[in-house]
């Protein structure tokens, strides 16, 4: 399943959510969270994502949110950073999943 870029819009407003690059982020993988769980999936189904950032230094901060929700058997993952993101956000991340139990290929 390709799960479209999220950024930290909040659902009810439609606004980003205030607080940087770290709030975005937290915000963006809540929102992923619900795909995925619409899907019958969860954040352990994800094998691949991309974190689009509008300013690199804020690496460590992103990383820091994405620690919470993705706690084993961490996806592959891409980073860079961009000139601009929609709606002025600080975060884009885009992931694959898988649907269904995943295989540990050296078991």
């Amino acid at each position: 399943m390709y799960i479209a870029g999220q950024i930290g819009l909040e659902p009810s407003t439609g606004q980003l959510v205030s607080g940087g690059a770290k709030e975005e982020a937290k915000q963006a993988l809540k929102n992923m969270g619900e795909i995925l769980k619409a899907a019958g999936c969860d954040y352990g189904n994800v094998v691949k994502t991309t974190v689009l950032m509008a300013d690199m230094k804020d690496y460590n901060d992103i990383n820091d949110v994405y620690k919470q929700f993705f706690k084993a058997n961490f996806p592959a993952r891409a980073a860079y950073q961009v000139a601009a993101l929609p709606k002025g956000a600080r975060v884009e991340i885009e992931a694959i999943a898988i649907q269904g139990p995943l295989q540990d290929a050296s078991a």
